[in-house]
C-alpha cells in the first residue's frame, strides 16, 4: 500500500461512523462509482511539469494547477494546452480540505512556494485561506475575462463578496434523497423526512447537516451564529435521541439508498444525479424551507509568480462549451452561464442532463438554496464541538 492510499485509508476508517462503511470525498465517490458500473475512469493527461520558473523545460508558459480526485474531464487538460499554448500539471492531490490545509502550511505561512500556482478548495476552507491565513492572491481580471459568465447565483459570497480571490471551480446542493419504495410517500420537507419509518442519515459534513435544520427552524445559515443556531441543534438532537435519524453518512448513502438499506439521507446533488439515472426510486428534493448550495474554489497561491497564467486556466473552463464538457463528464453545476446551450449541442445524453434539475437548476430551486456563511475561529470551535457532540463525529 502506498502512503497516498494509507492516507485515505486511515481517512475514510476516521470517518466512518453509526452507518458504517467507509467514505470518500464527493469527487472520489463518483470516480469509484464509475468503476463499479463498469464506467471507463480514464485520468486526466498530465504534461510537462513545471516549477516556479515561467517557462517548462521546453521553453513554453507553464502552470501548475491541484485540484481533487476525479474532478475534471479527462480530454480537457490537453484542451487547454492546445487553446492556450500553456503546458499543464494538473495534480490530483487534494482528498481532504483539512488535510491540504495541513500539507501547504509549512510553506505559505513562510511565503514559500507549495509547487502548485493554484488549487481548489471548498467554500469554508476557501474563507480561511483568504481572510484569516491571506494565503492567496487575487485573480488577474484581465486574464479571465471570461469571469464575466459567472452565474449570479455564486457571485457575493459572504467570504468574497466581490471574488476578487476565488472562482467557483464546480458548485452543487445539499437536499434529502429517498426510496420511493422505502418511504412509500414524498419527502418535502425536514419533518417529512424526519417522520420516516425505516433507516435515515445526515451528513457527517456540519455545515450541510446543520444548516438545512437551521432553515427549518427559521435561522439564517448565511451569517452563522452558534447562539441562532442552538434551535436547530435542539431539533437535530431530539431527532438523533428519538430515532428519527439513525446516524451519519458520507457518499455510501447513494448505494445503501439503491439498496434499501436507506429509505432517505440528506444527500449532495451530484451524487443523485449520476445515481437516478439507473435508478429513478431515488429521488432528490430541496425541502421547502431551503436547502444549501456549496462551491468548490479555485485560488491562486501567494507565493506563485504566475497569477495572469493560473487565471488563463480559469478563463479557459468559464467558456461556456469547455465549461458543458466538463460538467457532461462530472455532472455537478457548472458556475457558468450558457452550458445548457452548450449541453444541447453536444446532443445524446449530454443534452438530456439539461432537463436534470440536480445539473442545470432551475431559477426558483437557487432562490431556494443558501450558501453557509464564514465562521471565526471560535464560533467554528463551538459549531464542530456541538455538532460532534451529538453526531459522534470529528
Amino acid at each position: 500500500m502506498t502512503d497516498r492510499q494509507a492516507m485515505i485509508r486511515n481517512e475514510a476508517l476516521r470517518l466512518a461512523r453509526m452507518v458504517g462503511t467507509p467514505r470518500w470525498s464527493r469527487r472520489e465517490f463518483l470516480g469509484r462509482s464509475a468503476v463499479l458500473l463498469g464506467a471507463a475512469a480514464v485520468g486526466p493527461t498530465i504534461l510537462a511539469a513545471c516549477g516556479s520558473d515561467e517557462s517548462s523545460g521546453g521553453g513554453g508558459k507553464s502552470v501548475t494547477v491541484s485540484n481533487w480526485v476525479d474532478y475534471m474531464a479527462p480530454k480537457s487538460p490537453a484542451a487547454f494546452a492546445d487553446a492556450t499554448g500553456i503546458e499543464l500539471k494538473y495534480k490530483e492531490d487534494i482528498n481532504d480540505n483539512n488535510e491540504y490545509f495541513a500539507k501547504v502550511q509549512p510553506n505559505l505561512s513562510k511565503g514559500e512556494s507549495i509547487g502548485s500556482d493554484a488549487f481548489v478548495l471548498t467554500d469554508w476552507m476557501a474563507n480561511r485561506m483568504i481572510n484569516q491565513v491571506k494565503w492567496v492572491q487575487p485573480l488577474d481580471d484581465a486574464s479571465f475575462p471570461n469571469k464575466a459568465n459567472m452565474r449570479v447565483s455564486l457571485q457575493t459570497p459572504a467570504f468574497d463578496p466581490t471574488r476578487k480571490y476565488s472562482a467557483p471551480w464546480q458548485s452543487g446542493l445539499t437536499g434529502i434523497a429517498y426510496n420511493i419504495k422505502e418511504t412509500g410517500k414524498e419527502i418535502r420537507t425536514l419533518d417529512d423526512f424526519l417522520a420516516i419509518e425505516g433507516s435515515t442519515s445526515v451528513l457527517s459534513e456540519m455545515r450541510d447537516t446543520v444548516g438545512i435544520f437551521m432553515l427549518a427552524t427559521g435561522a439564517d445559515p448565511t451569517v452563522p451564529t452558534h447562539a441562532d443556531s442552538l434551535p436547530a441543534f435542539d431539533k437535530l438532537q431530539k431527532a438523533f435521541d428519538d430515532g428519527s435519524i439513525s446516524g451519519t453518512n458520507g457518499n455510501e448513502y447513494v448505494n445503501d439508498l439503491a439498496s434499501g438499506n436507506l429509505a432517505a439521507a440528506f444527500a449532495w446533488s451530484g451524487d443523485v444525479a449520476q445515481i437516478s439515472r439507473d435508478n429513478p426510486d431515488v429521488r432528490f428534493v430541496i425541502p421547502e424551507s431551503g436547502g444549501m448550495l456549496w462551491s468548490d474554489n479555485f485560488m491562486i497561491a501567494s507565493p506563485s509568480e504566475k497569477p495572469g497564467l493560473a487565471s488563463e486556466f480559469m478563463n479557459f473552463f468559464y467558456d461556456p462549451a469547455n465549461a458543458a464538457v466538463l460538467t457532461n463528464y462530472i455532472q455537478y453545476i457548472a458556475p457558468v452561464e450558457g452550458v445548457e446551450d452548450e449541453l444541447t449541442k453536444m446532443g445524446g445524453d449530454a443534452a438530456q442532463l439539461v432537463d436534470n434539475p440536480l445539473v442545470v437548476p432551475t431559477p426558483e430551486l437557487l432562490e431556494n438554496v443558501k450558501i453557509f456563511g464564514p465562521l471565526d475561529e471560535e464560533e467554528e470551535i463551538q459549531f464542530d464541538q456541538h455538532f460532534a457532540a451529538i453526531t459522534g463525529t470529528g
